[in-house]
């Protein structure tokens, strides 16, 4: 069996970015910035005042005590061009330009307005309280990687640069395949032996999370024939299909053996994990790569962030496919025998001086609760054993976003 970061390797060979296209900014939160960014605008345009207060040239106020007349107040918006005389100051509003001649700024707390005097109670130096022109960011300079996620903070430097649209990758299209003769849809009473589906909406929303679009979801029963058009008519509109169930050695399990009819290669079947061994990955004839993954939730859920979330995300051109891991230690000991490598479900307390990792009491691959409330992944390697209470092990932050 391939480990886990052979298989991720294989997956990534196979996975080429889709082609780019231009959204407005302001629906572009998430996507994946398809060229660099370079700057047009100087950030502030102008030298201006990082507080509200009084500009000064600090020659002026050589000690304090110091008292000047004000010849004047400028707000932000103002347009720059006031100047500032020899031995006066300036009532200045917070981004409000920098008068002509002005070198700092006094804070208002610092300063006692008598009439049209003003007497101050520090020492002005030279930039005090003063932004420059373009020393945030200056003209030509790249301020977004390609590759980068759009989040707020990357939303807010495209529109101060003015820029109402950009190139962006397009999302993957992406059709989720859930196989299971006792799967019952949502919204339907299920009948002795059902059970309603879940693997449908928690993959859903996976996808969504990683940037895709979800194009169509089908439930199928464990027929030979259906699962065979189910994955061909997925196939026939989706950059990736994912499906859920069929792929282990049951009498029951004919996914593998539904992809060679519809034309998927199989890269490879089994992992050497826990939870989600029986995964098995492909391509088909187009190059769409397909993902079949273990019917349990815990397993599907698992598989899904493994390999699915960053093959998605390098269909994007993404710069970063996988996510942080931080070193946790274990609040109670983990049972493990060697040979698989473990991902334990835990929760974590960073109120101490440690992060502390509390595993779920509940491990299971069919466990649905421990997958409620899971803040990291905790890895155990495949040739490790039983893990004390205390052990220091790495973690996958995830919360499923």
């Amino acid at each position: 069996m391939l480990s886990v970061r052979q298989a991720q390797a294989r997956i990534l060979a196979k996975v080429h970015r889709l082609p780019e296209e231009r959204v407005d900014t302001v629906s572009a939160f998430g996507r994946v910035l398809a060229s660099p960014v370079i700057a047009k605008r100087d950030l502030p345009p102008v030298d201006n005042s990082a507080m509200d207060g009084y500009a000064v040239r600090a020659v002026d106020v050589p000690n304090a005590d110091a008292e000047l007349p004000v010849r004047g107040i400028v707000a932000a918006g103002d347009r720059p061009g006031l100047h500032l005389e020899a031995q006066s100051a300036v009532a200045i509003m917070t981004g409000a330009p920098l008068p002509h001649g002005a070198d700092a700024v006094i804070l208002r707390e610092d300063a006692i307005a008598q009439g049209d005097r003003v007497r101050f109670s520090e020492v002005a130096r030279v930039g005090q309280h003063v932004r420059r022109s373009g020393e945030d960011v200056s003209v030509g300079q790249e301020v977004i990687a390609a590759g980068s996620r759009l989040g707020p903070g990357e939303l807010a430097m495209l529109a101060s640069q003015g820029l109402a649209t950009v190139a962006v990758i397009r999302r993957p299209r992406v059709s989720i395949v859930c196989t299971g003769s006792e799967l019952c849809p949502l919204g339907q009473e299920p009948e002795a032996g059902q059970i309603i589906s879940s693997n449908e909406h928690a993959l859903a929303a996976q996808v969504e999370a990683a940037g895709g679009v979800i194009v169509r979801r089908t439930l199928v029963g464990d027929e030979l024939a259906a699962i065979e058009a189910a994955l061909a008519d997925a196939l026939a509109d989706s950059d990736v299909v994912v499906s859920s169930g069929g792929v282990s050695v049951g009498d029951f399990d004919h996914v593998r053996e539904a992809l060679g009819a519809v034309g998927v290669a199989t890269d490879f079947w089994k992992v050497a994990m826990r939870p989600g061994k029986p995964m098995v990955f492909g391509t088909s004839r187009a190059g769409a790569p397909l993902f079949g993954l273990p019917g349990n939730p815990v397993s599907s859920m698992v598989s899904f962030e493994l390999f699915v979330r960053p093959a998605l995300l390098a269909l994007q051109g993404a710069r970063v496919l996988y996510r942080p891991r931080i070193q946790v230690s274990l609040a109670s000991p983990v049972s493990k025998r060697p040979g698989r490598t473990l991902f334990v479900r835990a929760a974590l307390d960073t109120t101490g001086a440690q992060v502390l990792a509390h595993p779920h009491s509940k491990q299971g691959s069919g466990m649905l609760s421990s997958l409620v409330g899971v803040d990291a992944l905790v890895e155990i390697d495949a040739d490790q054993g039983d893990q004390a209470a205390g052990a220091v092990l790495p973690a996958i932050l995830t919360r499923w976003s």
